[in-house]
């Protein structure tokens, strides 16, 4: 096991009627910027809750994050934050909400150029926005960790950036304002949160046995509940269990002393901008075949994987191997979700794109081991056709 820190000072405030107690988590004097995306939230009835809770604050709202969220949206609220003399930020949303807001809670205190905050990947920030998050969507993991993606449609980039300063203050997760959601969504969060945890877990062994055992925990727990959460889409303990897998899947925690991946994401995020697929959808696409390539520098952990998830051993390792990947995909289909590039209209016409444009955001060297290079991606993404 790794030297680490483990640092996460998020209060998770878990269960039903959780939206009315934010005001005790919130400066009385504070003058507070609510974030949502689409307005389903005025919808589902969280938008009422959580004006209610927050009666006799001084509350301003910016809507229309996009599921990706973009650079140019953003900028429009950092300068209302400026305006309006914001001192708190409360994202209202799924992960794509939080993590506009988390840029938009160091853009609104840097002095730069905000575009510096992406392309150093986070780096040079040191002073933000106080932020708290109420949770609709569980998927991304973000309203309880120090990372954030965000989109510049001008440039096609789709960059991640991470600071100790983005950890929410707070997050309200109540299983019940997840009901409302279409079944795309409720797919879609159960395979990020899946992939999360993969990308963690699926790396090499440096006996790491809490970790692990975690680890393999959510992803047993997601395999048995996903299927239920579309069939019972008002179960709220099936609910319940994974907007907890979601969160746990990347508050830090199992990635703790462990190498990490992170290959299949940032691949994923090429995808997303160049074409507009969604996130899950591109890491259903592509895990497949990244997995196929990079079979023998996984293979203590594939086995182990197939093994302790799929119930799958015998004398043919390559076998196990192939049919953990195999049911992996099986998995993605059972939650609704699509496994070939040609799914969406893609063929082997795109790869030079989809290449150069990792090549131009210096995505060369992916991987736990620093080795999935270009050449290895465009080996992966022919197995994904």
């Amino acid at each position: 096991m790794f030297n680490f820190d483990f640092y996460n000072p998020t209060k998770i405030m878990f269960g039903q009627g959780r939206i009315a107690d934010i005001a005790g988590e919130i400066p009385r004097d504070a003058r507070v910027l609510i974030t949502y995306g689409g307005g389903s939230i005025k919808n589902n009835g969280v938008y009422d809750e959580v004006k209610a809770a927050l009666a006799g604050y001084d509350l301003t709202e910016f809507a229309g994050i996009e599921p990706n969220p973009l650079y140019e949206t953003l900028m429009k609220a950092v300068a209302l934050v400026k305006t309006n003399k914001i001192d708190f930020l409360l994202a209202v949303g799924g992960g794509s909400v939080i993590d506009g807001t988390k840029f938009i809670a160091a853009a609104a205190r840097y002095t730069g150029d905000p575009w510096e905050i992406i392309l150093s990947r986070g780096t040079v920030v040191n002073e933000v926005l106080p932020l708290g998050v109420v949770l609709t969507l569980p998927a991304a993991g973000s309203e309880s960790n120090h990372r954030a993606v965000v989109t510049r449609k001008s440039m096609n980039a789709k960059i991640s950036f991470y600071s100790t300063l983005f950890f929410p203050r707070f997050a309200v997760l109540d299983p019940t304002k997840t009901y409302s959601l279409p079944t795309a969504q409720i797919s879609n969060g159960v395979v990020d949160a899946y992939m999360h945890v993969l990308e963690q877990y699926l790396t090499y062994p440096v006996n790491a046995k809490v970790q692990e055992r975690f680890a393999e925990g959510l992803l047993l727990t997601l395999i048995e509940e996903g299927p239920k959460a579309l069939a019972e889409p008002m179960n709220y303990e099936v609910r319940s269990n994974i907007m907890l897998c979601a969160t746990m899947a990347l508050n830090g925690l199992i990635g703790s002393g462990v190498p990490e991946d992170w290959s299949t994401h940032m691949v994923g995020h090429e995808l997303t901008a160049l074409y507009g697929i969604d996130h899950a959808a591109t890491l259903t696409v592509l895990l497949p075949g990244m997995l196929k390539v990079l079979k023998e520098d996984k293979r203590p952990r594939l086995l182990q994987y197939a093994e302790r998830i799929w119930g799958l051993k015998g004398a043919d390792k390559d076998a196990v191997i192939d049919a953990a990947i195999e049911k992996t995909r099986e998995f993605f289909v059972t939650m609704q979700m699509k496994t070939r590039l040609s799914d969406y209209g893609l063929t082997a016409d795109n790869f030079p794109e989809i290449l150069s444009s990792l090549k131009a955001h210096n995505m060369v060297k992916l991987g736990e081991r620093k080795n999935v290079t270009p050449d290895r991606v465009r080996q992966a993404l022919e197995f994904c056709l």
